[in-house]
């Protein structure tokens, strides 16, 4: 068994869509937001070190409760500020970005902190416990390696959000399950009984249970070396002020360039996300039904 598990938290986003910080915002009358129940879920399954990566705009008093709940459950949790010079580049001019690089830069930015397998996870998507029971027992059984990463995938119809279009990433696979290729579509969304994207201006309808990648994904702490390199060709490459660093296109070129593969695996979990400010309905009313269930207590850190 391996003795360290590490969760990395992306909670450095800005939630336009959502007209707030929904990293930190509570859901249920506990206050827990959906990162807390990440957490909980994680350390339920083993995971005994949390790595959030925040912004400038996180209140201190979220910190600090959130410091005082890891000294109470006795965790190992740090905090990383992801801003738009935290990994420098000599004579580059940052004075035209008003905002950090994207998730890749985000994973970057904990290079020195996760010498360890971990698993990455958005702030405000809920992946459910099983998905971190698979990912302990991949990091337990030594399946995560230099050439080996892993993920949790999703199928889309369980990913879609009733009040508006969501982006996704839809993975194609080999017959041993490892990815191929991660295609990003921004416009995925439910018309009738079909879903559907749209590109070049012609709408695609996909499959039910076509997997899409929700960003959990699971590394081994050999990704830092490769992501340095393309963060780097990326600044050479001059980027527009709005042009982001993704996780999932340096994962992609990592695959390309045969360095590693990444086993897929299907989460038997329910998905649930806050991409738009309406959807917290849905997930308030999911998490009240999981405390009924017993799956939940009412307060996760009584």
């Amino acid at each position: 068994m391996s003795s360290k598990k590490t969760l990395l938290i992306l909670a450095g986003g800005l939630g336009s869509r959502y007209k707030g910080l929904k990293q930190v915002d509570g859901i249920l009358s506990n206050g827990s937001p959906i990162m807390e129940y990440s957490i909980f879920d994680a350390l339920e399954a083993g995971f005994n070190k949390i790595v959030i990566i925040v912004n400038k705009l996180i209140p201190q008093s979220y910190i600090e409760r959130l410091n005082t709940i890891s000294e109470t459950k006795e965790f190992e949790l740090h905090w990383i500020y992801q801003e738009i010079n935290s990994i420098p580049v000599q004579g580059f001019d940052y004075s035209e970005r008003e905002k950090p690089w994207g998730t890749g830069h985000a994973v970057l930015c904990a290079k020195y902190t996760i010498q360890e397998p971990f698993v990455m996870i958005n702030a405000d998507d809920f992946y459910g416990k099983e998905a971190y029971q698979i990912a302990a027992h991949e990091i337990d059984y030594h399946h995560i390696s230099e050439s080996q990463f892993g993920m949790i995938a999703y199928p889309v119809e369980t990913t879609l959000s009733g009040h508006g279009a969501v982006a996704r990433g839809i993975c194609t696979l080999d017959d041993k399950n490892y990815l191929i290729t991660v295609d990003e579509q921004t416009s995925i969304r439910k018309i009738n009984s079909s879903i559907i994207y749209t590109e070049n201006e012609k709408n695609i309808e996909i499959s039910p249970d076509t997997l899409v990648s929700m960003n959990f994904f699971i590394f081994h702490p050999r990704i830092f070396c490769s992501l340095e390199a393309y963060f780097y060709d990326f600044i050479e490459s001059d980027p527009s002020p709005a042009q982001e660093f993704y996780i999932p296109s340096a994962v992609q070129r990592m695959m390309d360039e045969k360095k590693v593969k990444v086993l897929v695996k299907s989460s038997p979990s329910k998905w649930m996300g806050v991409t738009y400010a309406d959807d917290k309905k849905n997930i308030k009313d999911f998490l009240t039904a999981e405390i009924q269930k017993n799956r939940y207590p009412e307060n996760v850190w009584k």
